[in-house]
């Protein structure tokens, strides 16, 4: 295997590795079956051999126009970026909300990290729910949720009942932080995922940032509770396209060798029987025939499509899809995602837990809504940053794959880490040394952005790893990765008094270093990915555990 990456020794095929283009060596999985069989993509992408194969129903969410699977994007996006702000968007006005309510900045903040809390203990609850009732039900669940929470948030009088509409706000929020990159693996191909996982990344890291830049003028010029009205308003106006236009993308598909054999069995006894059909019979009457001959199920009726809930969607018992999470979080994978994603994410939490604190004081002495203008800079570089990541990693993997005779590894993903790296190696040590050294604001404000940026970056590689190595494990991988909000927790409750104990200096001179720790990681994820992917797979009693029954 070329570039370091390691054979392996023990599987011909190893999971994960997908055949991308046609190429004179085509893997094993593929040998026995025709090459005409095999769907590939259209225009500039006929090329490539469409990874996962999809059925010839109608219903299977990967044939579904890619005009209405981006809606669903757009949709599900938009309100994972208004979760993303709900969380940060009142640090500009820590100081006057703290005065307002009797209580202390610092007090304030730990409430920041209640709210994070509940999104990690609530994955736990709802991504094994979306597992095994769909993933509808779920976002229904949280948009409902969320728009009770900004409600019950904007009217309440003391700390306690604002405490308390924002831990049930976070129950809500888990969903749309988690559960988006799995509705992107059902509807698109392993070709076009990275593009849209940067999208999500684009809306849910833009509401972070912009959120706070926004709320800034709102908290001085309306007052701090019209935050929250404002997201009771977005959540009213987007809980109604979630109703109509976000459908049940999980579905139950057969393997493609399955299918062939299915359809050459039904093409035989199509052959056979010809002479006895005079008329249809009622089972003719569920199923129509598409363009290849192959007889599937009808196609749903918009109606139908906006029904609740649509079944059961695995048949595992309950008790072990939420012992899943916790097993998978030991991959290596998912635990080098887990660190790289988590603690980025963690540490990029604390610059809006700690920036009303240093700007709104000398030598910057921001108000409220210049203190929200900060967050100008990482709007702006994560915009960029995800417009650029998407592409740049689907054009990497898609490199690769062609210089390795048209075969795709799951760790052809990871090379934009190198860029993501060192943006945030400036990021993190810049803003501490700028603000002890007291330099003019552009430097921490420009560091601030070019830390948000890494992660932007950096999440295109972390989640299509994730989504292509463990595809089945998906849910329970992102569950795992998004335990980080049990670190962020603990790190907000106790991040300004180390700040006011340690100084800014020396605060994110360990939160850099810890970042330059996990990114080395993905070395040896590199080099040793495709074993451990293979050691993985021969364990028959994980197998038999992590996988459908």
């Amino acid at each position: 295997m070329p570039w370091g990456i390691l054979d392996d020794k023990h599987m011909d095929r190893v999971p994960g590795n997908i055949i991308l283009a046609d190429q004179t060596d085509v893997p094993e999985e593929y040998r026995n079956i025709s090459r005409h069989l095999l769907k590939h993509g259209t225009g500039k992408y006929s090329h490539i051999i469409l990874a996962p194969q999809p059925s010839d129903s109608p219903n299977d969410p990967l044939n579904w126009p890619t005009w209405r699977k981006d809606l669903i994007l757009v949709i599900v996006g938009l309100s994972a970026g208004v979760v993303g702000a709900y969380g940060p968007m009142l640090s500009p006005g820590f100081v006057e909300i703290a005065a307002a309510l009797n209580i202390t900045v610092n007090t304030l903040s730990q409430a920041t990290a209640w709210v994070i809390l509940l999104i990690g203990i609530s994955l736990f609850i709802f991504n094994p729910l979306a597992k095994k009732i769909g993933r509808r039900p779920v976002y229904l669940m949280s948009s409902i949720i969320m728009l009770s929470g900004s409600i019950w948030g904007a009217l309440a009088k003391d700390y306690n009942s604002f405490l308390g509409s924002r831990m049930w706000s976070g129950l809500g929020m888990a969903p749309y932080e988690v559960l988006v990159q799995c509705t992107i693996a059902d509807i698109y191909y392993v070709h076009q995922r990275a593009t849209r996982i940067a999208l999500w990344n684009m809306f849910l890291l833009c509401g972070i940032s912009g959120g706070a830049l926004i709320a800034g003028y709102i908290i001085e010029d309306q007052g701090w509770q019209w935050t929250l009205i404002w997201c009771a308003i977005i959540f009213g106006a987007l809980l109604p396209l979630v109703i109509l236009f976000v459908p049940e993308t999980a579905y139950r598909r057969s393997s493609y060798e399955r299918q062939l054999a299915a359809n050459s069995t039904i093409r035989r006894d199509e052959k056979s029987d010809s002479s006895k059909k005079d008329a249809p019979s009622e089972q003719e009457e569920k199923v129509e025939s598409v363009e290849t001959g192959v007889v599937t199920e009808r196609k749903e009726s918009f109606v139908r499509s906006m029904r609740l809930w649509g079944g059961i969607y695995t048949d595992t018992p309950l008790w072990k899809v939420f012992m899943r999470p916790f097993v998978v979080f030991f991959y290596p994978g998912v635990l080098w995602g887990f660190l790289l994603y988590g603690i980025t994410l963690s540490w990029i939490v604390v610059f809006s837990v700690v920036n009303a604190v240093i700007f709104t004081a000398p030598p910057y002495n921001f108000s409220v809504s210049e203190t929200g203008l900060i967050s100008l800079s990482p709007f702006i570089l994560t915009f960029i940053g995800e417009v650029v990541s998407g592409p740049l990693n689907d054009w990497v993997c898609l490199y690769l794959a062609k210089k390795n005779h048209g075969i795709y590894l799951p760790e052809f993903r990871l090379p934009p880490i190198i860029i993501s790296f060192l943006i945030g190696i400036v990021g993190f040590f810049g803003f501490g040394a700028t603000v002890h050294f007291q330099t003019h604001w552009t430097g921490p404000v420009l560091c601030f952005g070019l830390a948000n940026m890494s992660l932007a970056i950096s999440n295109a590689s972390i989640f299509g790893y994730i989504i292509d190595a463990h595809k089945e494990l998906s849910e329970e991988a992102f569950v795992a990765i998004n335990a980080r909000n049990l670190l962020t927790f603990g790190l907000t409750y106790f991040v300004n008094d180390w700040l006011a104990r340690d100084g800014v200096l020396a605060v994110f001179n360990v939160l850099g270093s810890v970042f330059i720790a996990v990114n080395v990681l993905t070395i040896p994820l590199w080099i040793f990915g495709q074993r451990i992917r293979s050691y993985i797979a021969r364990n028959e009693a994980l197998h038999r555990f992590m996988h459908e029954d």
